[in-house]
């Protein structure tokens, strides 16, 4: 198990409730980590449609974890 934080933007947080969340994880990448958020807190995002960041670093959905991270995901954002 590792513990990460875990941040959600826009229509993410919306979904979760919070900003962020401290999350203690045993998935085996970044994509079972979303997968398993998504899973508790009903985001509608599939991964195909996001972005992962690592530590300030855009990341690949298959990247493994690392205690102590802070990771990002990034859903499509519209301008105007």
């Amino acid at each position: 198990m590792v513990r990460v934080t875990v941040l959600y933007f826009a229509s993410l947080r919306d979904a979760a409730a919070v900003a962020s969340e401290s999350v203690e994880s045993d998935a085996a990448d970044l994509g079972a980590l979303y997968e398993s958020l998504r899973g508790r807190h009903g985001f509608a995002l599939p991964i195909n449609r996001l972005r992962v960041a690592v530590d300030g670093a855009f990341a690949r959905w298959s990247d493994g974890l690392r205690e102590g991270s802070e990771i990002a995901f990034i859903p499509p954002v519209s301008g105007g």
